[in-house]
């Protein structure tokens, strides 16, 4: 469940919008990112991701891989929808914006939950963004992360939460450079899902980084696919 739980709050983070800065660099480059994420948001209506996700464990010192495909979808007025198909490890994480499975095939058990229980205690800020109903101005302060550039030239955030959590101490989001500039240029956002990587940092020093390709977005998904049907001779594990 602690890894069900992290898969959730990086989804959570991929649909927010974001709407104030503050920090290092410089203040207009620094909006400029943010506006073109948020605008972006603005324009989202679903996407479909390859993904790659490294999770750093602390206190084990090792690291853990996955990878897999990812479906979201954002509803007028309704809490969002989400699908991750794992093809490493083999799992699928699936909602359909009121429940969610968690649905391991090789131990043949699915855990089911309700969203909202699943984003109590420290994650209860999370439900918010990923329903695309939150305010990330209120919740975080927002900078550039180190120089505010990756190798490549792309912009690194840091969003520090205002209230301290256990799940997540900090986020660190990579915009694309060209995504920003074409922004700068229009004065509108021209590319919907700009963010490139995002890494996940929580209180037990244990840091998931998940890194998108192959990104399509507003193409239609439909409902059916955030649908999930028990298999036949499944345990089924419900919280308590």
């Amino acid at each position: 469940m602690k890894n069900f739980r992290s898969v959730l709050l990086i989804a959570t983070f991929i649909v927010f919008s974001v709407v104030s800065s503050a920090g290092a660099g410089s203040g207009s480059d620094l909006k400029v990112v943010i506006d073109t994420l948020e605008q972006g948001y603005n324009a989202l209506l679903d996407i479909q991701a390859d993904f790659s996700q490294r999770t750093a464990i602390a206190s084990m010192k090792r690291e853990e891989r996955g990878a897999g495909e990812l479906f979201i979808k954002k509803p007028a007025g309704a809490a969002a929808k989400f699908r991750f198909n794992y093809v490493k490890p083999r799992q699928q994480i699936v909602s359909n914006g009121k429940s969610v499975w968690y649905y391991l095939p090789d131990n043949k058990q699915v855990m089911v939950s309700d969203v909202a229980a699943v984003f109590e205690g420290g994650n209860g800020v999370a439900l918010n963004y990923l329903t695309g109903m939150g305010h990330v101005s209120r919740d975080f302060t927002i900078s550039f992360a180190g120089t505010g550039r990756d190798k490549k030239g792309n912009y690194v955030l840091e969003l520090v939460p205002n209230k301290q959590n256990q799940v997540l101490v900090k986020l660190q989001l990579t915009v694309s450079a060209q995504a920003v500039e074409a922004f700068r240029e229009t004065g509108k956002a021209q590319v919907p899902f700009p963010i490139l990587s995002s890494v996940v940092y929580d209180s037990l020093g244990n840091r998931t980084t998940i890194e998108f390709s192959k990104i399509k977005v507003n193409r239609g998904i439909g409902n059916e696919r955030f649908a999930f049907k028990i298999p036949a001779g499944v345990e089924v594990i419900k919280p308590r």
